[in-house]
């Protein structure tokens, strides 16, 4: 026994290894449109393979021989934006992230969302961590300022020029208000889900930041992390949730955006 496992302890690492990755790479894209494109290439490919070795199909084993490589590369397109996911939740590890906002400035981010939840004001924050928000800033118009609620409330008030955007929130500052997000394409199962929170996903599907949302219609709170949307939160769950995302860096394990939302609307 001893002999055997000295002998192959490295083909069960290997295989720990490629469980791991398959299982990890399963979590990503179970929720995405690629899942689907990916089944079914996945299909097709070993349909196509199984028959040939039992029939003895030369052609077609040598037609999949010679396209694999081209195959490798139309993957990397067809999933760029969920390769893109990947690599920004591995560098969004806590070990890799240092930009964390103080618990101060967490506080009144909070109040401030709790007024314009009983206002019934919309709002979208994305709270920047260790990946760069540049690219957004420039959409809409730098502050620089340092965050008070009564700033954020005059930012969001319905009558001002930059409550439509979303405000990005850089180490307790307003960095800048008025952006615009990328909007999530992923499938939910209500097509009714606000774009305001269709936004919160895409900037946290392409970064490692935080997104917070409260509702116009409903002035529910909503929280998404890592493309996942976790909705119609009180305010101390939306405490407890930041905590743990910027502590451990966790999310739950099911994923929100295919439930149906409790709260509908557009932005």
């Amino acid at each position: 026994m001893w002999d055997f496992v000295t002998e192959h302890w490295r083909d069960g690492v290997e295989i720990i290894i490629l469980a791991a990755l398959a299982y990890h790479g399963y979590l990503f894209f179970r929720a995405t449109r690629g899942a689907r494109i990916l089944t079914g290439l996945l299909i097709l490919l070993l349909s196509l393979a199984l028959i040939s070795q039992l029939l003895e199909l030369e052609v077609i084993n040598w037609l999949l021989q010679r396209i694999s490589v081209f195959l490798a590369i139309a993957l990397v397109v067809l999933f760029q934006p969920e390769l893109r996911r990947v690599l920004a939740e591995l560098g969004s590890h806590r070990m890799f992230s240092f930009n964390r906002p103080d618990p101060e400035s967490l506080d009144v981010l909070l109040e401030a969302m709790q007024k314009l939840s009983s206002r019934r004001c919309g709002a979208l924050f994305a709270l920047k961590r260790g990946i760069d928000l540049k690219q957004f800033v420039e959409t809409g118009v730098e502050v620089d300022a340092a965050m008070s609620v009564e700033l954020i409330t005059t930012i969001f008030h319905p009558k001002t020029a930059l409550h439509d955007g979303g405000a990005i929130i850089d180490q307790g500052r307003i960095q800048a208000a008025g952006c615009v997000f990328p909007v999530s394409q992923k499938e939910v199962r209500d097509r009714a889900i606000g774009l305001r929170h269709r936004a919160a996903m895409g900037v946290t599907e392409e970064t490692d930041a935080i997104a917070l949302i409260v509702s116009e219609e409903s002035g529910a709170l909503s929280l998404a992390y890592r493309g996942k949307l976790e909705h119609d939160l009180e305010p101390e769950e939306v405490r407890d949730r930041l905590n743990e995302i910027l502590t451990f860096g966790s999310v739950k394990n099911e994923p929100p955006s295919e439930d149906p939302p409790r709260e509908l609307g557009t932005v």
